[in-house]
């Protein structure tokens, strides 16, 4: 794979990816609108800057809101970012948040990252900052890195700044209270993306249950045992690469014949893939259940 992007400069194709708008109508505003200015190397190939970057995202913001780019060509950098700021705050999306968060990834600013996240928890509150930001921005990161525009540092770089503060939200929802459920919660053999599984502890804990964290990876060769010793309430997995090596069905069978009391919670791509094969068992909605997404854990909590 080839990463066309170094810290702080972008080309044409990282553009398109990162703000959505085809190098084609980029190339367009640049000549018709002179919107955007690029510079360019010594051979000759255009490159952008942050700020260049920035500009973009907003006018392709005031764009997808019906704004006509001649309107907004002739506004002032200032007026286009304050007037695509007014869209942010309502938007439901949080785009101007996601797309920061993007930027210091891009540019390995841990700071900025963190202050991003910070001041979003201080208005919307933990919760909704993991569902409302942290879940957009890492699907975008995804669609960055599946289009060879962002390179698998990069995702590391956020995902570890991620897995901190769930680690630190999960140790202060420590306390149980009186009727507490027990949750057993693991990725199976080949699945390593835990910042799902890590929210969904948090929650469990937040709302005073037991929650039994075996994390990434986690091999099935004591798991039975170790469910027959600990008899949780709940056993909850996830699927998210969708090449794990234990097939999501064949490990509900397995589980299912060691315990006829446990519950069972799925979700993640390879589940929702075989979400009508999963609808014939006559333990569906009974004592196995699929999720779509960690929020809705709150009705067994």
């Amino acid at each position: 794979m080839q990463y066309t992007s170094v810290v702080g400069n972008y080309l044409i194709k990282d553009i398109e990816n990162l703000t959505g708008i085809k190098a084609h109508t980029i190339r367009i505003w640049e000549q018709r609108y002179r919107l955007v200015l690029p510079k360019r190397t010594e051979s000759n190939i255009r490159y952008y800057e942050d700020d260049d970057v920035k500009l973009l995202l907003n006018i392709a913001l005031l764009n997808r809101k019906g704004h006509k780019i001649s309107k907004i060509a002739e506004l002032s950098k200032t007026d286009i970012r304050m007037s695509a700021l007014k869209y942010c705050k309502k938007n439901t999306e949080y785009d101007d948040s996601i797309n920061s968060l993007i930027l210091s990834t891009y540019n390995l600013n841990e700071y900025t990252f963190n202050k991003i996240f910070s001041d979003f928890v201080q208005t919307e509150g933990f919760e909704k900052t993991i569902q409302r930001l942290i879940f957009p921005f890492l699907q975008r990161l995804g669609d960055l890195w599946v289009t060879n525009s962002l390179h698998p540092a990069l995702e590391h770089f956020a995902s570890n700044i991620i897995v901190k503060k769930l680690h630190i939200a999960i140790d202060g929802a420590t306390k149980k209270k009186n009727k507490f459920k027990k949750f057993l919660l693991f990725l199976p053999p080949g699945e390593m993306h835990e910042i799902g599984l890590l929210y969904t502890n948090y929650l469990i804990r937040a709302r005073g249950h037991e929650a039994i964290y075996l994390g990434q990876n986690t091999p099935f060769s004591n798991l039975i045992e170790l469910i027959k010793a600990n008899n949780p309430d709940y056993i909850l997995t996830v699927y998210t690469n969708c090449k794990s090596e234990i097939d999501p069905f064949k490990l509900v069978e397995n589980l299912q014949e060691s315990s006829d009391k446990t519950k069972f919670i799925l979700s993640g791509c390879s589940v929702l893939n075989k979400l009508s094969k999963f609808k014939s068992l006559s333990s569906y909605n009974k004592t196995l259940f699929v999720i779509d997404q960690p929020s809705d854990m709150n009705k067994f909590l």
